[in-house]
């Protein structure tokens, strides 16, 4: 079967716990009890969504969170439940590219290291932080094992909007641990392939890139903060711009199912998501599940996706 042929859907959410939000921000680390609502409140909310709309999902998850047995169980809760676990690496590291080869290597294997020891299961799918992805990066991924990536975004209001906002922070006296990707990244395709050298561009490496989200002529983000935050018309209209991919990977955050009332208030005016209720965001992320059912997609893990990918990608001349 081509890949055109394929109609999946994929909702990830990468488990990224709220001090990486104050990091972002350039503010100070968040107290208790809101600076484990991702573990101790999303994931139930999550597990909840995605039973009520009948879907799998993936959890990229960060090797340090674990080191908190409570967060652990619930990640292996969900495990138990049929959710893939994949690598999102051990500390969440934004400048993880910048690092050193030996750095990024320890980065990678040790957070499949902790998740296969929560879990049960090794990851074989990885995410970069901030989804900023090299040559290099993608390197140490095939050697480690994993099989499929999903780092690349390429989106250039994102890319404008992520720039402008480090731009503000910093002008304000704060500084952001987060990173600019390389616009090289926007020349990357926006289906699934699989990479070459450079990373940007079609090859023959032995992993399969799943590319983020982005709709089809201006290549708007269609991932879980820009949904919430349109609210549920603008939501379907842009599946609408989406519809008739082989792949749609919707990538979301534990954020997108959470709000300020989770002890997420020094976020306020920062975090432009955390004011809107976790029940509206909710309820944009179930009207959108059901538009994509209804247009015939099925709903896989990534992993999944990964392996019909790259079946559809074997069988073309």
């Amino acid at each position: 079967m081509p890949l055109e042929s394929l109609r999946l859907c994929a909702v990830s959410v990468d488990l990224d716990e709220i001090p990486n939000y104050h990091a972002i921000h350039g503010l100070p680390a968040p107290q208790s009890p809101g600076a484990t609502a991702v573990h101790d409140v999303a994931l139930d909310r999550l597990d909840a969504l995605a039973e009520r709309a009948g879907l799998p999902l993936t959890l990229f998850a960060v090797g340090a969170s674990l080191s908190r047995e409570q967060s652990a169980q619930s990640l292996r809760r969900m495990a138990d439940h049929g959710h893939e676990i994949a690598n999102h690496s051990l500390d969440h590291f934004y400048d993880l590219t910048r690092r050193t080869a030996d750095e990024m290597r320890r980065q990678i294997e040790h957070g499949a290291d902790v998740i296969e020891r929560a879990v049960g299961r090794r990851p074989i799918g990885f995410r970069s932080p901030g989804y900023v992805i090299t040559d290099e990066l993608m390197d140490v991924l095939i050697a480690s094992g994993h099989k499929y990536d999903s780092s690349v975004f390429p989106c250039p209001a994102y890319f404008a909007t992520k720039a402008a906002k480090l731009t503000m922070i910093a002008v304000r006296g704060r500084r952001s641990r987060s990173v600019q990707d390389h616009p090289r990244v926007l020349l990357s395709p926006t289906r699934p392939y699989r990479p070459g050298k450079p990373y940007y561009r079609q090859g023959d490496l032995p992993l399969i890139e799943l590319p983020v989200q982005v709709t089809r002529g201006a290549r708007l983000p269609y991932i879980g903060t820009t949904l919430t935050l349109s609210g549920s018309r603008t939501a379907s209209l842009l599946t609408k711009m989406v519809l008739g991919e082989p792949v749609i990977n919707l990538e979301l955050h534990g954020m997108d199912v959470l709000d300020s009332r989770d002890g997420l208030q020094a976020l306020i005016g920062h975090q432009p998501d955390v004011d809107i209720d976790h029940g509206r965001k909710v309820n944009v992320l179930e009207g959108v599940f059901a538009q994509i059912r209804k247009s015939g997609y099925r709903f896989v893990t990534l992993q999944q996706a990964a392996t019909e990918v790259e079946r559809a990608l074997s069988s073309q001349p």
